[in-house]
C-alpha cells in the first residue's frame, strides 16, 4: 500500500481555487470538485474495477429540487438557491450552466457537516464525465499529479455535486444503499480493499464510494484487520496476501544501517543498558530493557551536557516482542488515562519484527512507517482511516498500524 496522504492546509485552499463561477467571462477555471494533494498516489493493490456503476439507477431527477430530494435522503441539503451571487458560493472559480453539459447550478447547506453543497443538474452525465476528464487531462499534464487524489466531485444520474466538506461527501456515498458515487479521472488514484471502483461514462475515469482525504476524516476503513502471521511469507514490493510485512535485523549495527541517515540521525550513537532520557525525550522503555524483553539497545542523538539534549531516538533489538508489547501498552493506557492524550514529551514505539524505534519526533516516524514500521496504539476503540494499515499486534487491545491522530 502506498497511497499518500496530503495537508489540510493545502486541501483546504484547492476547495476553494479548484472552483469556478458561473458569472465569470474568463475561460473556463477548474472543475466543480476539490481534488487536493501534495505528491501522486499509487495504483498498486487496492480495489479491482467492478462491472458498470449503477450509481444514480432508478433516481433521475429533472430539477434541482429533485436533485435536492435525492440529497436529502443522505444528509442535509437545506436553503437552496440558484442565485449566482449566493454569498455560500466561493469568490472564486465555479462553473455554471452551459459548460461541462451542466443546464442549473445551485447551492445548499448540509446543516450536519456545517458546509456547503454546490448542486449541478447534468442531463448529459456523459458530457459532464468527459469535461472532467478532459479538465484532469490537461492538469496531469502541467504535472499537476494530485489532480483528483481527494475529489469531492460525486455524481448521480442526471445531476453531480461538490462537497465543500469532506463529512459531506462521505455522508453522501457511504452508506450501503447509496446510488452516488466519487468521480475522478487520475489512473493513479488509489481505492482501498473493502470500497467500490465502478466504470465511469468515459474511459480513464472512474466511480467510488471512497473519499479520501487529508486530515484523517475521509471514509472508515472497511478492511479486516490483517494478521501476517497466518499469510505466509511476504513477497518482494506489493505481497499478494495484502501485509506489506515488517522490517527485521540481526543486530544493533544492522538496524542503524536500516533507519540511518536518511530517518533517524545516527551521527552520534550510544549502546548501552542504561537509562537515558532528557525532560524533552522520554523514551517508551522505562527500568532495565532486559525487563522489557530489549536484548540490546542504543540511544541516537547528541545526549545531554552543556546544552540540553536534542534528537533523542531509541533503537532496540528484541528477543521478546510480546513482553515488549505488553509493557508498552500498560505505560500508554497510563499516560492516557488523565486527559487521553499521549504526554508531548512521550515517544511512541514503531515495531518491526525483531526490532523497535522509540521517538517523539513526527517526522522521524513518518520515515519510519516509509522502511513498514507500524505504531503500537492501545487506545480503546481506535481504527485508523481507509487507505492506512491495521495489522493485529502480539497484545489483545493493541493495533499496529501507520496512522496516527492528528494531535
Amino acid at each position: 500500500m502506498r497511497l499518500q496522504r496530503i495537508s489540510a492546509a493545502t486541501a483546504a485552499l484547492a476547495a476553494l481555487t479548484t472552483l469556478a463561477t458561473a458569472c465569470e467571462d474568463s475561460p473556463k477555471p477548474g472543475p466543480p470538485a476539490a481534488s487536493p494533494s501534495a505528491s501522486p498516489s499509487a495504483s498498486a493493490g487496492g480495489a479491482a474495477p467492478d462491472s458498470p456503476t449503477a450509481a444514480g439507477a432508478g433516481a433521475a431527477p429533472a430539477t434541482l429540487a429533485g436533485a435536492q430530494a435525492h440529497v436529502q435522503q443522505y444528509t442535509s441539503c437545506e436553503n437552496l438557491s440558484t442565485d449566482p451571487n449566493d454569498s455560500r458560493v466561493p469568490l472564486s472559480g465555479f462553473i455554471g450552466a452551459g459548460d461541462w453539459g451542466i443546464t442549473e447550478r445551485g447551492v445548499c447547506t448540509d446543516k450536519k457537516a456545517q458546509g456547503e453543497i454546490v448542486l449541478f443538474l447534468t442531463p448529459d452525465m456523459k458530457a459532464f464525465q468527459q469535461a472532467a476528464k478532459d479538465h484532469a487531462a490537461k492538469l496531469l499534464a502541467e504535472g499537476r499529479y494530485d489532480t483528483d487524489l481527494a475529489s469531492r466531485t460525486v455524481v448521480g444520474k442526471t445531476f453531480a455535486l461538490t462537497a465543500l466538506k469532506t463529512a459531506t461527501a462521505v455522508s453522501l456515498v457511504d452508506p450501503p444503499n447509496s446510488d452516488l458515487r466519487i468521480l475522478s479521472c487520475n489512473p493513479d488514484v488509489f481505492v482501498p480493499e473493502g470500497f467500490k471502483k465502478e466504470k465511469a461514462l468515459v474511459e480513464g475515469c472512474f466511480l467510488t464510494d471512497y473519499v479520501n482525504s487529508p486530515d484523517g476524516q475521509g471514509s472508515p476503513h472497511r478492511g479486516a484487520v490483517r494478521d501476517p502471521s497466518t499469510e505466509g511469507a511476504a513477497k518482494p514490493g506489493q505481497p499478494s496476501t495484502g501485509s506489506l510485512g515488517l522490517p527485521s535485523a540481526g543486530s544493533i549495527a544492522e538496524l542503524k544501517k536500516l533507519v540511518s541517515p536518511h530517518t533517524v540521525d545516527c551521527t552520534s550513537m550510544t549502546v548501552t543498558d542504561e537509562q537515558v532520557r532528557s525532560i524533552d525525550y522520554m523514551p517508551v522503555v522505562d527500568g532495565p530493557a532486559s525487563a522489557w524483553g530489549v536484548k540490546q539497545r542504543a540511544v541516537c542523538g547528541q545526549l545531554g551536557g552543556e546544552q540540553r539534549a536534542h534528537n533523542l531516538n531509541w533503537l532496540d533489538t528484541v528477543s521478546d516482542m510480546k513482553t515488549l508489547q505488553t509493557k508498552a501498552k500498560a505505560a500508554q493506557l497510563a499516560d492516557l488515562k488523565d486527559d487521553g492524550r499521549l504526554k508531548a514529551t512521550a515517544s511512541k514505539l514503531l515495531v518491526g519484527t525483531n526490532i523497535a524505534v522509540e521517538s517523539n519526533n513526527a517526522n522521524v516516524r513518518r520515515g519510519l512507517y516509509q522502511l513498514q514500521f507500524l505504531y503500537l496504539n492501545c487506545e480503546t476503540g481506535f481504527t485508523a482511516p481507509a487507505g492506512y494499515r491495521l495489522e493485529k499486534s502480539q497484545v489483545e487491545g493493541c493495533i499496529l498500524t501507520n496512522y496516527e491522530r492528528p494531535s
